[in-house]
């Protein structure tokens, strides 16, 4: 084994903010640096030049000072017997670079600490420095003797069950966390029994899983007693029963990883799975929805919890009906109190936690970044989503009880698409091959679904641990590579059926895709993927490793499928075939025995049905008192409070361009504030037509009346979809995602009454079907604090997404106020006065609730709103749209004159707090002057005119002026309100990420004269001065170029397509190994994304494997001194060209792109100035100032002799156009702004942002009125099609 020094580990803020925690616990510590150590497994000894070659691949990231050995050394390394996503990452680069001899590299992190610290001292600072889930600590003197040991492979188990009797199920089921219930108990001793053997470990593991809540949704499927009165219906019944009614365009429910409903005819861009040329197919476009939790892992390991939240519904939208693809992404969260240090709010109290648990402070820093991160490096925009913070002690509970979610909510769901041909699954027959799809097997989230269904601390600790899984996105990636050059094939896929790998690993994929179809199966188990020697049967069959999938094939199409495998470098393992005899066996051929042999009936039978025996519970809550309120404070104290707040500290960590098909994201208006009602995709890049989703959720309400807030999540989902260009609800589904505390007195009751409500009564009457949703029945956290116990438990918690086709993604409305016409506020007010206060944001802030909420009274009047606002949207007679929700009318309001950086006045004329502050449904519409009456009268027809009033008017004071019955009684200027609102947000970001770069974005709020983004052009973006050429149809060849992780070359095949090119896929695979050069190819485009996953530097292995790699080496080099050629990199294309500079005839003066100064993935629209330069791509845009998409965490530029060389092309500047340096203008912190650079000769360019993403007017978050079909960056793509002629 080699061991290797690398680089700084540790940046100067990280390091500082590390000591300054580490104090906290231990304050002797007086200095803190680390290092990379990576160790390099070899099968022989490495010459001279191997061993140069390795350490230039071990050497990335930013320059920096060797680190001092100076002090206590902390070694932080994996875990033993398991394999990092780095360390295959890092192999596959070495190897790919004719490092054959390397088996497996592994990087771990040496701390040093200075101060005189005792052994105790040590350990707890060691604590704080690793995550024993995926890591271990080595100290001063311990070798890394076992890292790349083989373990001896664990061995079946069996439980004497014949000699024990059922007692021992009993013992197994505590010791091993199956969750088994008493019936199911019996249920196997019976079925044990009569098969007259023991049980092996393996099997009732398996069983746990396939019939745990999570899996089975036992409650959602129990009859039900209440008040000693037998129900007729259960609560899955009442679900379907919305379906039943309002079956309109639903094409598949309750029986796939997602519902799929009719959606628009489009140009569908697919990759010709021949030619590999990408082209358009006009087809009906299906689109699927499905909205996920993952709340027990998300309270144990943030970051983990929320990645493998986000990841495991990507799944699901991929293995739904033959192979999916995911568009859009949508991340949510609730949790308890944040007790920001220093940021105290008058809201907040506590009774405690367990130390197994995060805090909410530490789940709302770590698992958005987890959600965020995956979907980044997938490659999914994340379009939506909500936060709230809820905590409140119970009534009479003597501080041993409160309601909050110590057991967090972690919502995880997006909108994708499906071809029509694959919308469903086949029916498996007997002999097909079934595959397993993806990364390897390791001890990771054993137990997950039985872990997941039950109380937070029920458990053991170990077993908490062990069921929460592990990311890799970058190999779903490649997963879904392969998935979509199936569905390229259209009707002749080689798939059959496809089923994710989620809850209980392959013990319950792999029974699944076969039960299905009345199949059983043989399966061998050494031929699963397995990276951890030391796994047991039990291990290898029931780990939740993530990213990978189970598929069913065609017999004959098993050699092409794994062709396709192979191209994208995407492991895979054919493990046995379905057998008509339903009966489930796995063999081993290691130790010669069957560890599984049993008949699918018992895996799958029924064991006794659930009964719920509940009564009701009369709520007891803190009375609303409005006399304790000073208008001022409450003001705000409302716009901080963490459920209204600005949430940018959520989205812009999260990408929301990627795959050019993004028409409404969060972030709205010149100043780009995060008010957006709804998100929007298009079906494709010739159409405005699209999908929309939107989320409502009101659960403090449930604390008081259930069905209330059931119906009020409705009401908030839909009204905030009602900001889409929409034909009307009969479009509309709901995913329903309920989450409950059941056990605890009165939650069952509470939780069966909403449901029906919701089912039975309110979608129903509105003509809303439900066909898909979670249910997470375990909401509870208890332990004991000093021999007294102590439980937190969640309100009854129904999040409601709404999903829709869209008619036009262009008329999608949003809350920015105009001030350029004359125009008037109004309020509907759906409620018609009844300003009910019950569960208000304003209540809480004062730790109150109040018994009288608001609720959704009248479908039929509701119906009538949601169709006025589109009817008004159709007709062009609404200027802005904002619903009303948490905050109230003050909320919508403000935020609406945050949107538009402008002054309001409004006038109250009924009670004045409950008229502000009360959060029933209803919206506020901006109306010229002109449309006003006739706005009114269409209302007034709608049987809404007690509904409707006039209540503003918008200036440019950036003033919010409050009047009530004609006298001021609030006047507060624009920049103080909104620092208030923004004040949450930044404090996490501070806390987060460069304080630094937090507080300048936090001081520009105050900026009046900051006048936003905007475009100032030296051409005229609708002139095409390549139609002839286009017209002529030829196309010369562009390259559209894929490695691992690379996930953008859709968008951009498109913008070079539509510039008149043939775009082609080209794999790296492919030109490593010789099979394919560039030599037919003009163009190449190095594409956005995540290359290895950045393991090596972003940008830089995908750059090595090239300068390491003959065949790759040769052809690159051909083609960049070939005089007919040029090539565009973007993103992560523009880091790996970058390195390739010495290959590249006039780069040899262009830098390296290192991690941004706030060290955080940026995703921003940014402007920027086209600088005069020799670049063909940029040819007659010179001087142009415009917007442009940005996402990357690593965009600094870094010279190698410090100082700024070579022919810039492009530069950050501010909104008053100059050149910036300040964040977040420069998102990334690079001198004078460069963010594009160019050859001597011009033909190759790189830059940072994404035109590729803004070609078209409506893929911009904002665009002048002016711009037509065409963005502005469209230019550049024709250029490459003039220059080439």
């Amino acid at each position: 084994m080699l061991e290797l020094i690398g680089n700084n580990a540790l940046s100067a803020f990280r390091a500082r903010r590390l000591l300054k925690k580490i104090k906290h616990t231990v304050a002797d510590v007086i200095g803190i640096s680390a290092e990379f150590v990576h160790f390099a497994d070899v099968t022989q000894a490495l010459s001279d030049d191997e061993l140069s070659k390795l350490k230039q691949l071990l050497s990335y990231g930013p320059k920096s000072a060797a680190v001092e050995h100076r002090g206590q050394r902390i070694l932080v390394i994996p875990r033993a017997n398991t394999l990092s996503p780095w360390s295959s990452k890092a192999t596959d680069i070495a190897q790919h670079c004719g490092l054959s001899q390397v088996s497996r590299l592994e990087r771990g992190v040496a701390y040093y600490l200075q101060g005189e610290l005792s052994e105790q001292q040590v350990d707890q600072v060691a604590e704080l420095l690793h995550d024993r889930m995926t890591e271990r600590v080595l100290l001063s003197g311990q070798a890394v003797d076992d890292m790349f040991v083989h373990a001896e492979p664990g061995v079946l188990q069996s439980v004497d069950l014949l000699g024990g009797g059922k007692q021992a199920l009993v013992e197994a089921n505590k010791a091993m966390g199956l969750a088994l219930s008493d019936d199911e108990i019996d249920y196997l001793a019976d079925n044990f029994n009569a098969l007259a053997r023991n049980p092996n470990d393996i099997e009732l593991m398996m069983f746990a899983q396939a019939n745990s809540e999570h899996c089975r949704h036992k409650i959602f499927n129990a009859d039900w007693t209440i008040d000693g009165e037998q129900q007729n219906e259960t609560l899955f019944g009442m679900i379907k029963n919305t379906a039943k009614h309002s079956p309109k365009g639903i094409i598949s429910k309750y029986s796939d990883n997602a519902a799929v409903a009719e959606g628009s005819d489009a140009d569908v861009m697919i990759r010709d799975p021949k030619s590999r040329h990408y082209q358009f197919i006009e087809e009906h476009v299906p689109y699927l929805m499905k909205v996920e939790t993952h709340n027990h892992p998300t309270a144990i390991s943030p970051y983990a919890g929320a990645a493998t939240g986000s990841g495991g519904e990507i799944r699901d939208e991929g293995a739904t009906g033959r192979g999916s693809r995911t568009k859009a992404g949508l991340t949510g969260f609730s949790v308890s109190n944040l007790n920001i240090p220093g940021f105290a709010q008058p809201w907040e109290n506590s009774i405690g936690k367990p130390d197994r648990i995060a805090s909410a402070l530490d789940i709302m820093l770590e698992g958005p970044l987890g959600g965020a991160a995956f979907n980044n490096e997938f490659g999914r925009p994340n379009l939506c989503g909500y936060f709230r913070t809820f905590e409140q002690s119970a009534v009479g509970a003597n501080n041993n009880k409160a309601h909050g979610y110590h057991k967090p909510i972690m919502l995880a769901g997006g909108v994708g698409s499906v071809r029509p041909m694959h919308a469903l699954k086949q029916k498996i027959a007997p002999g097909s091959p079934i595959i397993v799809l993806g990364g390897p097997a390791m001890l990771i989230g054993l137990g997950g679904g039985a872990a997941s269904s039950q109380t937070s601390s029920e458990g053991s600790e170990e077993l908490d641990f062990a069921s929460v899984q592990r990311e890799n996105p970058e190999m779903q990636r490649r997963c879904q590579e392969v998935i979509e050059a199936c569905n390229a094939m259209a009707n002749n896929t080689p798939i059959i059926s496809i089923h994710d790998v989620g809850a209980g690993g392959l013990s319950n994929a792999v029974p699944e895709i076969i039960h299905d179809c009345d199949l059983g199966g043989r399966f061998e188990l050494r031929d699963i993927l397995c990276a951890d020697s030391s796994l047991s049967p039990m291990q290898i069959w029931c780990n939740e490793s993530q990213e990978r999938y189970v598929i069913a094939l065609h017999a004959d199409r098993l050699q092409e499928f794994k062709q396709l495998c192979e191209r994208e470098r995407c492991l895979y393992a054919h493990i046995g075939e379905a057998t008509a005899e339903q009966q489930l066996v796995l063999n081993d051929r290691l130790y010669n025995n069957q560890p599984i042999d049993l008949p699918m009936s018992l895996l799958f039978g029924k064991p006794p049905k659930m009964e719920r025996q509940v009564a009701h519970v009369v709520a007891k809550v803190a009375p609303y008192q409005a006399d304790v309120f000073d208008l001022k404070q409450a003001a705000y104290d409302v716009l901080r409070y963490p459920a209204v707040a600005d949430k940018s500290f959520l989205i812009h960590i999260g990408d929301r361009s990627v795959t050019g098909l993004v028409a409404r994201d969060q972030m709205v208006g010149p100043w780009q504030i995060p008010v957006a009602d709804v998100a929007v995709t298009a079906s494709g890049f010739n159409h405005y037509t699209g999908e929309a989703m939107a989320i409502g959720e009101r659960t403090p309400l449930a604390l008081i009346d259930g069905p209330t807030s059931g119906r009020m999540a409705i009401g908030e989902a839909l009204s905030n979809l009602a900001a889409a260009s929409i034909k009307g609800l009969d479009q509309v589904c709901l995913s329903a995602n309920w989450m409950a505390a059941c056990g605890e007195p009165g939650e069952d009751a509470n939780l069966f009454d909403t449901v029906r409500a919701v089912g039975m009564e309110l979608c129903p009457a509105l003509g809303l079907a439900i066909p898909v949703g979670k249910d997470s029945m375990s909401m509870k956290t208890s332990w004991l604090d000093n021999a007294k116990e102590k439980t937190v438990s969640s309100p009854l918690s129904l999040i409601i997404t709404a999903f829709s086709p869209v008619n036009d993604v262009r008329k999608t409305l949003t809350p920015q106020l105009h001030t350029s016409i004359d125009s008037s506020l109004i309020l509907i007010d759906i409620a018609a006065g009844k300003n009910r206060m019950g569960g208000s944001v304003l209540a809480q802030t004062r730790q109150m609730m109040g018994e009288d909420v608001p609720d959704l009274d009248d479908a039929a009047l509701f119906k009538a709103f949601f169709d006025s606002i589109q009817q008004l949207n159709e007709a062009g007679q609404l200027l802005a749209y904002h619903d009303r929700s948490d905050g109230g009318l003050w909320a919508t309001v403000s935020e609406m004159a945050f949107a538009g950086r402008c002054g309001i006045s409004i006038d109250i004329k009924g009670e004045l707090l409950a008229s502000l502050f009360n959060e029933e449904l209803g919206a506020v519409i901006q109306v010229a002057d002109k449309h006003q009456a006739s706005v009114l009268e269409l209302f007034k027809n709608a049987g809404l005119e007690e509904c409707v009033a006039v209540i503003g008017s918008v200036n440019q004071t950036q003033r919010i002026v409050v009047q009530h019955r004609g006298q001021v009684v609030l006047d507060e200027s624009r920049a103080d309100l909104q620092q208030a609102w923004s004040e949450t947000s930044y404090q996490l970001q501070a806390l987060r990420d460069n304080e630094h770069c937090a507080k300048q974005e936090f001081d520009r709020i105050r900026d009046n004269l900051d006048t936003g983004l905007f475009s100032s052009l030296s051409f005229d973006p609708e002139k095409n001065n390549v139609v002839d050429l286009i017209a002529s149809n030829v196309r010369p060849k562009v390259a559209i170029l894929r490695e691992q992780g690379v996930n953008g070359h859709i968008e951009m095949a498109a913008a070079f397509y539509k510039a008149g090119f043939e775009s082609v896929d080209v794999h790296m695979s492919e030109l490593m190994s010789g099979q394919k050069d560039l030599s037919d190819f003009v163009g190449l485009a190095a594409c956005g994304g995540f290359s290895y996953g950045d393991v090596l530097g972003a940008g830089e292995g995908w750059a090595k494997s090239i300068l390491f790699n003959q065949h790759a080496r040769k052809t690159f080099s051909d083609f960049f001194t070939r005089p007919d050629t040029f090539g565009l990199g973007v993103c992560n294309g523009c880091q790996m060209l970058s390195n390739l500079r010495e290959l590249i005839p006039g780069a040899q003066s262009w830098p390296r792109f290192v991690r941004n100064e706030s060290e955080q993935f940026e995703a921003r629209v940014a402007m920027v100035e086209i600088q005069a330069s020799p670049s063909i791509l940029l040819t007659g845009m010179e001087g142009s100032q415009l917007p442009v998409a940005v996402a990357h965490g690593e965009g600094r530029t870094e010279y190698p002799n410090d100082q700024i060389e070579g022919h810039i092309a492009l530069r950050y500047i501010d909104h008053q156009g100059e050149v910036s340096e300040q964040f977040p203008f420069n998102p990334n912190g690079s001198e004078q702004g460069v963010t594009g650079l160019t050859t001597d000769d011009g033909r190759f360019t790189i830059m940072m942002p994404h035109p590729e993403r803004c070609f078209r007017a409506v893929q911009n978050s904002w665009y002048p009125d002016e711009w037509g079909e065409d963005g502005a960056w469209m230019r550049m793509f024709r250029n490459a099609r003039e220059w080439v002629g």
